[in-house]
């Protein structure tokens, strides 16, 4: 993967660590104008809270606009909760692979998702022909990968979004050592992005574009271009991670060159 273009995914969502800094889309025409800003400033994928009762609109809207690949959000809520996901038919869908637990100053979020759960979407993705994005919080969601890895219901290579440092009880340091073990248990056949909550979002983002791996940046996971200093927008925050990524030597995947890597 060394050598694989590095792919940038800008997740457009509110913060919900910093959730008076509001620097990121408040209506449906900021999130479409938002999402397109992203793709002008080289994002391959957007992370979509696609609005409850707009998602086929809005997918429309964005995909008359560019060829971002739309990868639909909110992994938190249920299945007949996302039907207007599946109907919308974003290029992806982010699934997490274990329990949610989250803690944030406003909300709180604990819910379960069995691997009857997980069987079920892999079965509804595939109908809809939509790729899953697997979000891993810890190693225990490669063992419930491997089950449905093992069930022929997946068809590689599998897309992950690896978390760090997002408060709750499914919380990991986002450190070298974590970043390191979590790369170590991965199952075969894996791609993966790095998601940071926090200003240490740098670090883990740093680690990954420099090892192979992809990254995941936007103000959900971080609302700042520098400590205490809220972005602009969400272009912002992508067009540093670009300067970055062509520092190190990374080469950039565009939607076209993400749809090959990924195999959508």
């Amino acid at each position: 993967m060394a050598n694989e273009k590095l792919i940038i995914t800008a997740t457009t969502a509110n913060s919900w660590i910093y959730p008076d800094v509001k620097n990121w889309p408040q209506t449906t025409d900021q999130l479409v104008e938002d999402v397109v800003k992203c793709y002008e400033a080289g994002a391959a994928i957007a992370h979509v809270h696609l609005p409850r009762g707009e998602e086929v609109e809005v997918v429309k809207r964005i995909r008359e606009r560019c060829d971002v690949i739309i990868q639909a959000g909110m992994s938190s809520e249920s299945i007949p909760m996302r039907n207007g996901d599946f109907e919308a038919k974003p290029d992806m869908m982010s699934i997490i692979l274990n329990h949610h637990a989250e803690h944030f100053a406003q909300v709180n979020v604990d819910i379960l998702h069995p691997l009857e759960e997980l069987e079920e979407y892999c079965k509804k993705c595939k109908e809809y022909n939509i790729k899953p994005e697997w979000e891993v919080w810890h190693t225990g969601s490669y063992w419930n990968l491997q089950q449905l890895i093992n069930k022929e219901l997946v068809e590689g290579p599998q897309y992950l979004t690896l978390f760090f440092n997002w408060p709750g009880g499914t919380w990991s340091p986002p450190t070298f050592e974590e970043y390191m073990h979590r790369i170590r248990n991965m199952p075969k056949n894996c791609l993966y992005s790095v998601s940071t909550m926090g200003e240490e979002q740098i670090k883990i983002a740093v680690l990954a574009l420099s090892r192979g791996g992809n990254i995941r940046v936007g103000t959900e996971d971080f609302p700042f271009i520098e400590t205490g200093v809220p972005a602009k927008n969400n272009a912002e925050i992508v067009e540093k991670y670009m300067s970055i990524s062509k520092y190190v030597g990374r080469e950039i995947a565009d939607p076209s060159d993400a749809r090959k890597i990924i195999r959508i």
